[in-house]
């Protein structure tokens, strides 16, 4: 449910602990204890029937006798009491519950459905059952069982474990890092991990928001918010089971390849969320992002005492894609005139061991005003010539100056004192510097923040135009599976796969079947006549690698070859596989092209994320090499390229020695439409190509497999059922008519429509600029303009309409919809000068059709008292006008559906 009433959760006025205990150990106690300790400064009331006090906070029997209605009740009772309690809250009108206890069970006739069925009834969310609890310390309240209250910070925490939550505020604890909020979700009844990042992502006191996962429940829903997030701040997650293996036994070498976490690190990227994988690194992840903002670029320079410490700094820095900045000439002269001959001369900039205060003040200083670099690291090296703790003090004061003085983005510092005491540590974070206890750890501190720019960046970029050449044939493919299925089988034969591929434009070796010796025979007399030699390989749905039963002859040149080759084949299938099902063998002609790579391309289906895309190294040790990456359809071709630079074998496509580079994009435009057919045809469970030849003449299909299956929807809303991301809904493309005879033509906006927003903006003055966003707009950033125009289409949708003669951009209108598709708040702007010739009506009906195609059940916005030309046009459409409740400018309009 998004985040409706969850600031009532999250930032309650008034709580109520039911079923608090006397006894010591007990998590009732506990829970009263802290939220005793932390002064949460709302009304606080206790329910309990047994006792009239508990630690001399008087108690009630009921929910019903408290003088106030909790916004927010904790629940530590018996499971079996849990839906009892939810109803009685919800009837006096609180808003959730937070269920610590455990025990409700799971599924149809369970405590959890009875309490999760009792909440719904009055609109109440509720965050558990068997979690820790909440921590808010903005507004002062434990309601956990946890050992510790955190400090206020900027960073949100939300864990499907209580005790990694706990562990996280005993770390932060100890090195002065703040919260401002933890939430333990638990069995993730109500209050999912997607509702919390939507929640965190708009929270202004939130600068970085760390996710722990054992497991994802709605991959869409959790895609959508994930991606909205990480536009917005730093979204970082360590996942658990990384080494678990899949149950399932592949079909296909693209199924095998497509390990259940290979596809969660795949999720993440294609979110934008960076993925780390401990909790030490979590840590230092956390000791980064809730003290320091991105850098503009990945140029560190290294302060340090210790050469050796240094190097190593800098061989993990190149390791991890970061760059060592140089000294500039100059920079070197302001070096050398505040530092002894001996220093190193460059970077790292090794101020020897015996330097001291003043010499780091010196050094520091001068790194601080080189533009030559984005972030500094301070290290140090404990001697008996100079104390740390003074160095840390003195590099502390140099930093508060440079930062004081600092009006825009302030540059970056970190520390690493190595092997120092917690007093170092205590100075350096109680000015706000994250410091680490190792080279390795700063630096990966720092590319944490590179990460998250780059992150940032990418979901920004606008992708390049798809080829208006390519058109599938998408009648002819759906009737070949569905024949297929209609058939019992699972499984495509050659003929149907080529077939398939010319639908899709995917060049395939010309393949033909024969059930016997004499038939391949006269398919490889044809083959002689073209001047080439020919290959059989088994054919059989039940053999998934043919060359395990040497079901592959390669380079025939005659008639008695073939037919003796086929014997052989036949033969040896039959005695190595008895129980096979059995078809014949293909007849291909011999590819010769010897400096072509060989690729394995395919689809797979993950349990959670539903299909997706796989690419590597292919050939028959496929499994062996493993150098693969995978990538969440839907595709484009920048998304097709990065999938591709995620692999050893993308290095070899380029040109090298006297090999020529592969045909430029011809490997990422098959993944496309790798991606498109899976978009068009769900039934298609598994497809592998391996190996696909790539050279510089283009690309060809050697071999492929297509396993089917009947569609299994995996996800809500619309869009492709095996989709975790929607993709592009082409079919809402519209020619619609306005007045006089004015004819536009609508579609979903698009990322490359970036440049069109920007010259559409030019278009509409800056009183209905603000009439649309609520203030005075002076310029609009690429970044914004971003967020406007990249959509993942699951949750919010925007339509472009365009003059069907001019081809110009005349107006846009959206809607958000909550993350299960209750509601929808919209938007529309036009141009200035094509008011009152009835496009806004046009469009708002577009976008009322919209969202009951999506099922939603109401429309909702905020438009100001003064713009009363759209509030006559809600009011005509059938919106309920009222106006807000708190801010008199504002008239709140809503249409039922």
């Amino acid at each position: 449910m998004s985040t409706y009433r969850l600031k009532n959760l999250l930032a309650p006025r008034s709580v109520a602990l039911v079923g608090a205990s006397p006894r010591q150990g007990s998590v009732g106690r506990a829970i009263l204890n802290n939220i005793g300790k932390a002064s949460f400064n709302g009304e606080f009331g206790l329910v309990n029937p047994r006792y009239s006090e508990i630690d001399g906070v008087a108690t009630v029997g009921r929910l019903s006798k408290l003088s106030f209605v909790p916004e927010l009740v904790v629940l530590t009772a018996p499971a079996k009491s849990i839906a009892g309690l939810i109803d009685e809250a919800g009837r006096r009108g609180t808003a959730g519950a937070v269920i610590v206890s455990a025990g409700l069970g799971h599924g149809p006739g369970s405590l959890a459905e009875e309490a999760e069925h009792a909440a719904q009834k009055y609109g109440m969310r509720l965050i558990g059952p068997n979690c820790l609890g909440i921590m808010m310390p903005c507004v002062n309240l434990n309601a956990s069982f946890s050992a510790h209250m955190p400090g206020k910070g900027s960073l949100a925490l939300i864990s499907q474990s209580g005790a990694i939550a706990a562990g996280m505020v005993d770390w932060a604890a100890q090195r002065a890092v703040g919260f401002s909020g933890i939430v333990s979700i638990g069995d993730q009844l109500d209050v999912d991990i997607a509702d919390l990042l939507d929640y965190f992502a708009l929270d202004d006191k939130t600068q970085a928001i760390l996710l722990y996962i054992e497991a994802i429940k709605d991959a869409r829903k959790f895609m959508s918010a994930a991606r909205a997030a990480a536009r917005i701040k730093p979204v970082v997650v360590v996942k658990s089971g990384r080494m678990a293996q899949g149950a399932r036994a592949a079909a296909t070498h693209t199924g095998a390849l497509a390990g259940s976490d290979a596809v969660y690190d795949a999720a993440f990227q294609r979110a934008g969320v960076l993925r780390v994988s401990d909790l030490r690194e979590l840590f230092d992840c956390a000791e980064t992002l809730g003290r320091l903002k991105s850098p503009p670029g990945k140029r560190l320079a290294i302060l340090t005492n210790g050469g050796g410490i240094g190097v190593l700094a800098v061989d993990r820095l190149a390791e991890l894609g970061g760059i060592p900045a140089a000294i500039a000439p100059e920079i070197r002269a302001k070096l050398d005139a505040v530092l002894p001959p001996t220093w190193s001369g460059s970077n790292p900039v090794d101020i020897i061991g015996d330097a001291d205060p003043a010499r780091y003040a010196a050094a520091l200083e001068v790194l601080l005003a080189d533009p030559g670099n984005d972030a500094i690291l301070v290290m140090n090296v404990q001697t008996a010539i100079a104390r740390a703790d003074e160095i840390a003090a003195t590099v502390t004061g140099v930093i508060q100056k440079y930062l004081a003085q600092q009006r825009m983005s302030p540059k970056p510092v970190l520390a690493a004192w190595i092997g120092a005491d917690q007093k170092i540590g205590d100075i350096l974070s109680g000015a706000g510097i994250p410091n680490y206890p190792t080279e390795d750890d700063a630096v990966r501190g720092f590319m944490h923040l590179v990460r998250h720019r780059e992150v940032v960046e990418a979901l920004a970029q606008v992708p390049p135009a798809m080829p208006t050449s390519f058109a599938p044939d998408t009648e002819v493919s759906r009737r070949i599976v569905a024949d297929a299925l209609a058939d019992g089988r699972r499984w495509l034969d050659p003929i149907e796969i080529k077939r398939l591929f010319d639908a899709y434009d995917i060049a395939m070796v010309p393949t033909y079947a024969a059930a016997d010796a004499e038939e391949a025979v006269a398919h490889a007399r044809a083959i002689f006549a073209q001047g080439s030699t020919v290959v059989l390989k088994i054919m059989s749905r039940d053999i998934v690698h043919k060359s395990d039963v040497g079901g592959v002859v390669l380079n025939l040149t005659s008639v008695e070859a073939v037919r003796a080759a086929t014997s052989d084949i036949l033969a040896r299938a039959k005695a190595l596989r008895p129980e096979a099902r059995i078809s014949g063998v293909m007849v291909q002609a011999m590819v010769l092209r010897p400096k072509a790579r060989e690729l394995i391309l395919g689809l797979a289906d993950d349990p959670t994320f539903g299909t997706v895309v796989v690419f590597g190294r292919g050939g028959t040790a496929v499994e062996i090499i493993n150098d693969k990456a995978l990538a969440l359809p839907p595709l484009d071709l920048q998304l097709a390229r990065s999938l591709i630079e995620r692999t050893r074998v993308s290095r070899v496509l380029r040109a090298y020695r006297d090999v020529p580079a592969v045909k430029e994009d011809v490997v990422a435009m098959v993944l496309v439409k790798l991606a498109q057919m899976a978009a068009d045809i769900p039934e298609i469970r598994e497809l592998d190509i391996n190996p696909l030849l790539a050279d510089q003449a283009g690309v060809l299909a050697v071999d492929a497999r297509v396993a089917l299956g009947r569609v299994e929807r995996k996800f809500r809303g619309s869009g492709p059922a095996n989709f975790a991301v929607r993709p592009y809904p082409s079919q809402w493309q519209r020619h619609l008519g306005v007045k006089d005879g004015w004819r536009v033509f609508v579609r979903p906006i698009r990322p490359e429509d970036e440049p069109l927003i920007h010259g559409f903006l030019r278009h509409v003055t800056s009183h209905d600029l603000r009439l649309r966003f609520f203030a005075p707009m002076k310029e609009f950033s690429h970044e914004f303009i971003a967020r406007l125009t990249q959509l993942d289409y699951a949750r919010a949708m925007a339509f472009v309409a365009f003059d069907e003669v001019t081809n110009e951009l005349l107006g846009v209108v959206r809607i958000h919809s909550d993350s299960i598709y209750e509601s929808g708040e919209y938007a529309i702007l036009l141009r200035s000068d094509l008011k009152g010739r009835g496009l806004g009506w046009v469009l708002m009906q577009l976008i009322i059709e919209y969202a009951r195609s999506e099922g939603l059940k109401a429309i909702s916005g905020d438009v100001l008292t003064e713009n009363t030309v759209m509030l006559a046009m809600c009011r005509s459409l059938g919106f309920e006008v009222k106006s807000d409740p708190t801010e008199h400018d504002i008239c709140n309009v809503k249409l039922a559906l």
